[in-house]
């Protein structure tokens, strides 16, 4: 199957399997993975691999499927494992509450989702989003416990602010990729400010729609003050004394700081021993094992090395599910990336042309929701609109900024099942994946909507 008909089959697919998780309460992993075999099948994937005259092997169904599985364990799934740990490290000696104070007395009690917004907005400017909620998910947790607020408004908040800024501003390698696709890669002064710029729009309407869905939704480790007997001065107290300022933080910051250091070091072009160290240690893997060795150190300070075995142990048990569901979304991404959609979708790409800054938006909000990695959708959107950018009017530099920023609006419309930062707001979230759609899939689609807007309205104006 080919053309449009298999864009068809892609929706029917989509719908089977949230039906299936939602309805008939099937597992995701194993509703992802049917649905992704049966797509596959019905997409012309040959049963096992095919050699042609040429000598070039197009992949059976089964090993598309174990890529696409494999394929997220060695992208992201060290990475949960590591984050993990830290956040339940921080946890077991009460250091989460440390950053969690700073937030409050900066932002004030009153306002933590604007403070998770801005946080993984910050944050996510040189780290990966999908590091970044496993990296400030232990904050959010105490931040809920401190402020009684909604766990689900703060994990939509840290959510919205790490996409935002991921999609949007460099040294993410999107949003570079895009700029020296469309030829203003030694421009990327002018491609940040455009991003911080553009956040704007995004930043209000996230912060607006986490506190409507917050009243909407529970999550699973949702604060209750019906529930919850201890004030929190009690609840600190039973971890005795709290780590002191920098060895709380430095689990959370280290990794950080490195990994904004490996960006730097490839943004600004260094070279040698400095560039591969810097290169090596920014790593979100390695970076996150020293953050992880910053927990050793903070617990063995706190007198509990006693309960390092457990709370690993325990960590492995609770992310073994999230690790072969985040796969199994992998699974599905892969599948539809071997199939011809995206080359249908590319192929007729003219026909979009004549909508103007819009076209950007569309083709690579349409290849985010069929292939689910954003970076996928810039790169590619970039390379469909370099040669028509003469004819959609975005020929000179703050154009082909704005341009940028429209395939960044695009691709994060929408996270939802093929895309693994779904599962990992969802999973670390505690949410069921049906509550993830409500939330996760929505809340992209009114930031990508809000940002496509803004970035129309900057259009009229930078001309």
């Amino acid at each position: 199957m080919t053309g449009f008909p298999l864009i068809i089959a892609f929706v029917i697919a989509i719908i089977v399997m949230i039906v299936a998780i939602s309805k008939f309460k099937i597992h995701p992993f194993l509703s992802i993975m049917t649905v992704s075999l049966i797509l596959g099948l019905i997409a012309g994937i040959p049963l096992v691999n095919v050699t042609a005259e040429d000598g070039s092997v197009t992949q059976g169904i089964a090993n598309v499927i174990g890529a696409g599985f494999s394929g997220t364990f060695t992208s992201i799934g060290i990475v949960i494992i590591l984050g993990a740990l830290i956040g339940s490290i921080l946890e077991a000696t009460g250091a989460a509450f440390k950053p969690a104070d700073m937030v409050i007395r900066l932002v004030g009690k009153k306002r933590p989702e604007l403070a998770m917004l801005l946080m993984g907005w910050v944050v996510s400017i040189p780290v990966f989003c999908d590091s970044g909620f496993v990296i400030l998910n232990p904050i959010r947790k105490a931040l809920v416990k401190r402020t009684m607020t909604s766990s689900v408004a703060m994990t939509v908040s840290l959510s919205a602010g790490l996409y935002i800024s991921h999609v949007f501003i460099p040294p993410t390698p999107g949003p570079i990729a895009a700029a020296n696709t469309l030829g203003i890669g030694n421009n990327l002064l002018l491609v940040m400010g455009m991003g911080v710029l553009v956040s704007i729009a995004p930043l209000i309407a996230g912060y607006f729609y986490a506190k409507y869905i917050g009243k909407k939704v529970r999550a699973k480790d949702e604060a209750d003050s019906s529930e919850v007997t201890k004030t929190y001065e009690q609840l600190v107290a039973e971890y005795g004394k709290l780590p002191g300022g920098f060895i709380a933080l430095a689990p959370i910051v280290v990794p950080i700081v490195l990994m904004a250091l490996g960006s730097i070091a490839s943004m600004a072009h260094w070279t040698g021993f400095l560039f591969d160290i810097s290169t090596f240690l920014g790593t979100p893997i390695i970076a996150l094992a020293v953050g992880t060795v910053f927990g050793v150190i903070q617990m063995a300070q706190a007198g509990k090395m006693d309960k390092f075995y457990g709370v690993t142990n325990d960590t492995l048990k609770t992310v073994g599910p999230i690790l072969f569901v985040t796969a199994a979304g992998g699974v599905l991404g892969k599948v539809i990336s071997s199939t011809s959609m995206v080359d249908y979708i590319t192929s007729n790409a003219s026909v979009l042309e004549s909508i103007g800054i819009f076209f950007p938006f569309i083709l690579a909000a349409i290849l985010k929701s069929a292939q689910g990695s954003s970076t996928v959708a810039i790169t590619t959107t970039a390379g469909i609109l370099a040669p028509l950018m003469g004819v959609l009017g975005l020929a000179s530099p703050v154009r082909a900024a704005l341009a940028v920023m429209a395939i960044g609006a695009g691709a994060m419309t929408v996270s939802h099942a093929n895309d693994s930062y779904f599962w990992v707001v969802t999973n670390f979230g505690e949410m069921e994946p049906e509550q993830g759609y409500k939330t996760q899939t929505l809340c992209t689609l009114v930031l990508g909507i809000a940002s496509m807007v803004w970035i129309f309205l900057l259009s009229v104006v930078f001309r």
